[in-house]
């Protein structure tokens, strides 16, 4: 295969950008790793390795790759993957800007619904596209990062996205292209709405999924999107086995019918968790605004209220928030 001889840029060389930029350099890609002091340096002196659950493995080592703090450091890019946290698209598409040709391709490869947005109106002479991932990413240790669960990218399409189909396909990672991307992404969000749920638990993701008591809590957020999806006359995708409308009702079953009905759902490894999960271990921001933070927007924006999701918006919103418990989380909420 003739590969694109354009460089790629990984703006947030963090869980995703580091699993999916891996996979394109090992595919042959020149691809340039943008990123915290942190994860740069665990790369410099680690290499960079990532996994899957179905026992894919691909290792670069330290001296093949090209990492930068800054994007000006950077080559510039024929391709740009966006993958900084929700709360930082604005400054790094502003910082993309100033460093990359006009037209360049940038596709957001983020959580929630409005980042492409975001960075458009910050940095609007690149070409942005939305894009979803749909499979969960966990950082083992320095340099190795792990896919713990199935799915794939989805981008808006774009007649500029044919020729880069070829080196995303031999990464292992096919692009689902999409007349409209905002269907997909609520139907991620629905699911994405777990990853409160997962920090607060302290349990891996799987064994979250098993605990009832954080099913109950995050088919109760569920059921608040979808009266605001419904209100606001937008119907979410269907990107798993069970409809997204069925979501709320399955997750109530009794554990042993859920994990009967629920199976694929269930085709997750000991490893993951959300990168939530990993933000609140960290002493980090986390996304939960760009997560319930939305629910809660578009449901005030139709006359509705969401409190649970505002609860778990300021629940991690405030200084230090700390693990709880699936049970402790459900009694706080008085479910």
């Amino acid at each position: 295969m003739k590969l694109l001889s354009g460089p790629v840029a990984v703006m947030g060389a963090g869980s995703v950008g580091c699993y999916v930029g891996g996979l394109l350099q090992a595919a042959g890609a020149a691809v340039h790793f943008i990123g915290r002091p942190r994860v740069l340096a665990a790369l410099a002196q680690h290499g960079l390795t990532v996994t899957d659950l179905q026992g894919g493995h691909a290792a670069l080592q330290a001296s093949q790759l090209h990492l930068h703090d800054r994007a000006a450091l950077a080559a510039p890019a024929s391709l740009v993957l966006l993958c900084v946290k929700s709360g930082a698209t604005a400054a790094a598409a502003a910082e993309l800007a100033r460093c990359m040709a006009p037209g360049t391709l940038a596709i957001s490869l983020q959580n929630g619904v409005a980042n492409g947005e975001v960075a458009a109106q910050a940095a609007p002479g690149l070409r942005w596209l939305p894009g979803m991932v749909a499979f969960n990413v966990a950082e083992l240790g320095p340099g190795r990062y792990h896919r713990g669960t199935v799915g794939a990218l989805a981008v808006q399409d774009h007649p500029a996205l044919q020729p880069w189909l070829p080196l995303f396909a031999a990464a292992g990672l096919p692009l689902a292209l999409h007349a409209a991307l905002q269907p997909v992404q609520w139907a991620k969000l629905l699911l994405n709405l777990n990853n409160p749920v997962n920090a607060l638990s302290g349990l891996p993701l799987r064994a979250q999924l098993l605990d009832r008591d954080c099913r109950t809590v995050l088919a109760a957020l569920q059921d608040e999107a979808l009266a605001a999806l419904t209100a606001a006359c937008i119907t979410p995708a269907r990107i798993t086995p069970v409809p997204p409308r069925w979501l709320p009702s399955v997750l109530r079953l009794p554990t042993p019918v859920f994990k009967r009905v629920a199976a694929r759902m269930l085709r997750i490894d000991d490893k993951a968790r959300s990168s939530m999960a990993d933000d609140l271990a960290l002493g980090r921001p986390t996304e939960v605004d760009a997560l319930c933070g939305a629910v809660l927007r578009l449901a005030q924006a139709h006359g509705l209220r969401a409190p649970l999701n505002q609860a778990l918006v300021t629940l991690l919103s405030a200084p230090s928030p700390s693990v709880v418990g699936g049970y402790a989380l459900r009694r706080m909420l008085g479910l």
